[in-house]
Order: C-alpha cells, then structure tokens, then sequence
C-alpha cells in the first residue's frame, strides 16, 4: 500500500463527524513535525485547528483543508461501514474518502516527497487544517486566518483540497467562488378563524406577491467568471396545527448565491423595496457566509494547470459554480487561491469513494506545483 492510500486510510479511519477532528490533525501534525514543520495547535471554542509552517520567508504557499465530515446518513445503505476505510474496486471508500481526507493524505506525501529532495527550497509551506468545514465555519479557517493577519503573517499560494474534478482528476479547478447570503424574514399577521378572515389578517396572503417578486428578480447578469446571481426560498413555515386557524405569523428563510457583480448592501437594500412595497408588517435578519472571491488567471492557476496536464494528460476547465468554502476567508488576506482535488460524483453520498489511481497523481501534482513555485 502507497504511503498516500496508507495515510488516507488512517484519516478516513476517524469518526471526525463534525465539528469533530478524533485525531487527524494530531496524525498529520505528527507527519509534518519530522519533515521540520512548527507545529501551532490553534483551537477556537469546540473546533480543533491547526497551523503549521516550515520556513520564515515568502512567498508562503500553503495547504488547506478541513478533517471534519458530514454525517453518514442511514448505515444500512452503505456496502461497507463508512469508517472502515474499505477498498475495492481500486477505490477507497469511507465518509471523507474524496471530501477531503484522500487530499489531506496527498498533501501530506507530496510535502515528504518533495522535501526529501529539496529540503533547502525558497520561501516557506504551510498547512492550514480545520474541522469546522461542514458545519457553521465560524470558529475554524476565518479565526486562524484571523490570528494569523494580527500578527502579520500572510499566505501567497493558497491551495485547498476541495473534490473540484468531474469526470477525470483535474477536469475543473476552481479559482473563485460565489458569495453566500441568508435571510430570516419573519412576516407578522392576526390570528384568527379561517371563517371569519376579516377579523384575522394572513401573513401568507399578505406576503406573497412580495415573495413572488423576489423569487423573480434579475438581480445581476453574472459576468464572464460567474453566472448571474439567484435566489431560492429554502424553507417556508407558518401554521399552528389546527386546520381552522389563520396563523399569525410566517416564517421564511431564503439565500442568494451572488458574483463579484454585486455586493450583500445592494442587495439587502434591493430586498429592503420589495418587501417594503408589500405593506405588511416584517423584520429579517441576515447572515452572510461569504463574499465572493476570484484568483485571476496568474502564477497559481498556471501552474496547477501546467502540473495536471503533466501527471494526467488532462486539459484543466476554471470553475466558480457549485457552493462555498474555506477559500472565501484565505482569499481576502491577497492569497491567490485554486481549489484543486478529487472527483466529487460521490461527495456527502452513501458509499462516498476515491480512486486509488486519483490519490496518488493528486499527490504528484502537488509535488509539482512546490517545485514550480518554491524552486529557483
């Protein structure tokens, strides 16, 4: 068994359920420590993080990723326990197996091969590891990144380990990502009997055109790295139980997934008209999970493209489409940022999996990347 597969069997081996790290990041600070890494334990709250960094220079290229899974789902449809770590079919399968374990275990080889044969190379690597990924990402990569700009540390190169590819390993990378912002609207009424509607007043009947009306907005054309922005209602409540009763108050929870078009004021205020011009009574509260963010065609992009055509023969696709990731918090500090990993056909499913094949070129290819960008 390679040390890549070995190591991703190890990691996907812990029931790290978020926000919950059982001791991965302990196995790869273990890792690093005896390749010269300084090893920075950085917990917030319940979330175990982890800094390390070897070299004091620039440009800092550095590795980033998350522990922490998604919960199983029912065990009875999985082929194999999904903390097993089972291989078959020159595939491993476990929950993490392609988000993100087997990237985690790749960086960690590439970095051993890699200083092995060039253990006096420019600059500094770096790991930045969370386990607060899947869950509310409030106490994981934004406080490290946080605590890291306090004391004037930067990162230049940032690659994070999220599954990218499609159909073949380095199909797509993603060099940017949307924005994410919620709403809380709360829509208040009378309660009443549904016989006597006029002496109750509907929350739903109240709202609905004003809800229509955004779920019709164009809110933006999108541009030539985004498509254009959208609204869905993702959960809508009212009612008390009974069936002859007009409830009195409606609750809605809505997200937009927005480009660099715009911005979450703009579209608070925009938001802000069409409800206001439904006349009812309301209040909303809004949370913002990120900004979107861009890595220009550069020095990053080209040289992951460059790497993957080396290791797989595969011409790479730039991508901004599917959700959100710890990339939105590291790209703000002026890191260039490429999400780059394995297929994600299998991500958050029963019987997640990775190719054994994908897990070692992952690792070459981000051997190659240090090469290109910490080598003179």
């Amino acid at each position: 068994m390679s040390p890549t597969l070995q190591l991703a069997c190890d990691l996907v081996a812990r029931r790290s359920v978020t926000p919950e790290d059982a001791g991965c990041q302990a196995l790869m600070a273990e890792r690093l420590a005896a390749v010269g890494f300084r090893i920075e334990p950085m917990p917030f709250g319940e979330v175990t993080n982890l800094w390390a960094r070897r070299g004091d220079s620039g440009p800092v290229f550095c590795f980033a990723g998350h522990t922490d899974v998604v919960p199983t789902g029912p065990l009875d449809q999985w082929t194999s326990d999904p903390f097993a770590a089972t291989i078959r079919d020159g595939k491993l399968f476990g929950r993490g197996a392609a988000d993100m374990k087997g990237s985690l275990a790749a960086m960690v080889t590439a970095v051993e091969a890699f200083l092995a044969e060039h253990s006096n190379h420019q600059g500094s690597i770096a790991f930045l590891i969370t386990s607060d990924e899947e869950g509310p990402s409030v106490e994981g990569t934004v406080k490290v990144v946080e605590r890291l700009q306090q004391r004037g540390e930067r990162i230049d190169y940032a690659l994070v380990g999220e599954p990218s590819s499609r159909e073949r390993l380095g199909d797509s990378i993603k060099n940017g990502r949307r924005g994410s912002l919620s709403g809380f609207l709360s829509v208040y009424g009378k309660q009443g009997h549904v016989a006597y509607p006029q002496l109750a007043k509907n929350p739903f009947h109240a709202s609905a055109q004003s809800l229509a009306a955004l779920c019709a907005e164009v809110w933006d054309q999108g541009n030539e790295h985004f498509p254009p922005t959208s609204f869905q209602i993702a959960n809508l409540n009212m009612g008390t139980g009974a069936e002859n009763v007009i409830p009195g108050r409606l609750e809605a929870q809505f997200n937009l997934r927005f480009s660099t078009e715009l911005d979450p004021e703009r579209i608070k205020a925009r938001v802000g008209e069409i409800l206001d011009a439904g006349g009812f009574d309301y209040d909303i509260r809004w949370r913002l999970s990120g900004n979107p963010f861009l890595t220009p065609a550069g020095e990053l992009v080209e040289t992951a493209r460059a790497a993957i055509l080396e290791v797989t023969g595969v011409e790479t696709q730039l991508s901004t489409a599917g959700g959100t990731s710890d990339g939105r918090f590291i790209a703000p500090m002026g890191a260039q940022v490429v999400e780059l990993g394995p297929l994600n056909a299998t991500i958050h499913q029963v019987d997640e999996c990775v190719g054994i094949e994908e897990l070692e070129q992952l690792s070459r290819i981000y051997h190659l990347m240090l090469e290109r960008l910490l080598l003179a």
